[in-house]
């Protein structure tokens, strides 16, 4: 087996900072940890303020330049980097399973979705229009001209270490800004190997800038306290979220942020159960359950539930754990031990309040961060996993008897990310399409994610949308001009 390290060398574990991949001013590193075994695969720079802020000269200093570059440059610039991931997908790929955990298979997935956003955003780079038309009362035109805002900053999570940042980078370029990304502690590497792939294409020093580090709220405080960064964009908890607002409000930052998630997925009597199954098991299990996405309470109505739970427990308990990049794994491990102990303690509070476990329910013994698949019953409304995003392969299965019924449940939540609906009666299935308080909303389809599709959340979930031809406009200031024309 090669070493996916080898696809990153020593000297580009750096901060990427302009034209430079170069130390943390105070010399200072990090340890970046294999969570299949815990032991340490890389060395990465941490940086502090300083390095942050020469991040932000070097993305300003490029800003006009960047702007002014025709927008087909700026697509074929984003074309090649399609290219260039497609073309080392399976170097790409193993590095994300070696520092996240993710089994191979999902990983390659990762990078053919993260690959999608460029090649997407190389196509909307030339289509961004303004108007021009006549005032209705007369004697003027109207003339709009869409702009970019300027300097940006992405703060990405772990689980989807290329297609977070992929999903922000590439609508920023495609609309002429420069872009400071700050990736995720415990997965640095794919960020650093995402940028070096782009300093290899071509993209100009100073529009790709990847900031590294374990201080991440003093550096990007920072950032978004100086008056020359215009826009924010990040993926996460809504409790960090809610702190990078507040700091955003002093300078009156444009802002996306796609926050937690409480998906709930409801499988209607009517529902076509082999549909309903293997949808289920891709709403729940794609990437571990370490998703915003994924689906965190399930919920049958009563005439399917018994042959729903036992279908679906089956096919939970016949998924293989183990190391990603081992043949024939379907179930890597989690990103770190913080995250077993609390989804161990979830399990265990539904347990306590009389919740039955039928499949999984125990960590194993050994090294790495592993949680099996787990399947409950009898979930209390009460029990802590049915409130908190459990971001694992736990799933709480709840019978209903009436929509309305489970419409109050689902809602009954400050997130609004997605739901996702099982039936086979369509008028049903559009009631609840308006019924659920969510931005997103999967009929008979565990998967929702698309480049092509306007991703995003309502209620504390989020703010904007990222991919589709509204991600453009995130990163884009409309100018209005009235030219007087008697």
């Amino acid at each position: 087996m090669s070493d996916p390290m080898n696809v990153l060398a020593p000297e580009h574990r750096r901060l990427r900072i302009g034209d430079a991949w170069r130390d943390a001013a105070s010399g200072a590193t990090f340890a970046v940890e294999d969570p299949a075994t815990g032991k340490t695969i890389a060395e990465v720079a941490d940086a502090d303020v300083v390095d942050g802020l020469a991040a932000l000269d070097a993305a300003s200093k490029a800003m006009a330049e960047w702007a002014a570059t025709p927008p087909r440059k700026r697509s074929e610039l984003l074309t090649a980097t399609y290219r260039a991931l497609t073309e080392r997908s399976e170097e790409v790929a193993r590095l994300i399973t070696l520092e996240m955990g993710k089994p191979l298979a999902e990983a390659r997935g990762e990078v053919a979705y993260g690959a999608e956003f460029f090649r997407w955003f190389a196509e909307e780079a030339v289509r961004v229009e303004g108007r021009y038309s006549a005032a209705p009362a007369g004697g003027y035109r109207i003339l709009t001209v869409p702009k970019p805002v300027g300097p940006c900053v992405f703060v990405t999570p772990w689980n989807f270490p290329l297609a977070m940042g992929a999903r922000k980078i590439a609508p920023a370029l495609a609309a002429g800004c420069t872009t400071i990304t700050k990736p995720a502690g415990q997965t640095p590497l794919t960020m650093l190997l995402l940028a070096r792939i782009m300093e290899e294409v071509g993209v100009p020093p100073g529009v790709v800038n990847v900031v590294t580090t374990k201080r991440s709220g003093t550096v990007v405080s920072a950032l978004l306290a100086d008056s020359r960064t215009r826009k924010l964009s990040f993926t996460g908890s809504t409790e960090v979220g809610r702190v990078l607002l507040r700091q955003a409000a002093d300078n009156v930052l444009r802002t996306s942020m796609e926050l937690g998630g409480n998906a709930a997925l409801i499988v209607c009597a009517d529902a076509d159960l082999d549909v309903a199954v293997d949808g289920a098991m891709v709403a729940k299990m794609r990437n571990i359950g370490e998703s915003c996405i994924a689906a965190n309470r399930i919920y049958v109505e009563e005439p399917v539930r018994e042959e729903f739970t036992a279908r679906f427990a089956e096919r939970m308990g016949a998924l293989s754990v183990g190391h990603g990049l081992d043949d024939g794994v379907d179930v890597g491990a989690l990103i770190d031990e913080a995250s077993v102990t609390k989804i161990d303690g979830l399990v265990a509070d539904a347990v306590d309040r009389g919740a039955r476990v039928l499949v999984g329910g125990e960590r194993p013994d050994g090294p790495g961060h592993f949680y099996p698949p787990t399947v409950l019953v009898d979930v209390p409304d009460d029990a802590r996993m049915l409130e908190e995003e459990i971001f694992g392969p736990v799933a709480p299965i709840i019978s209903f008897t009436s929509d309305d019924e489970v419409l109050a449940k689902a809602n009954d939540t400050e997130y609004g990310l997605v739901g996702y609906i099982f039936t086979r009666d369509l008028q049903r299935a559009l009631r609840f399409a308006e019924g659920l308080d969510t931005g997103m909303l999967g009929i008979n389809r565990g998967l929702i994610s698309d480049p092509s599709a306007p991703f995003g959340g309502v209620k504390q979930s989020g703010i904007g949308k990222e991919g589709s031809h509204e991600g453009i406009r995130e990163y884009l200031d409309l100018t209005y001009a009235a030219i007087d024309l008697p």
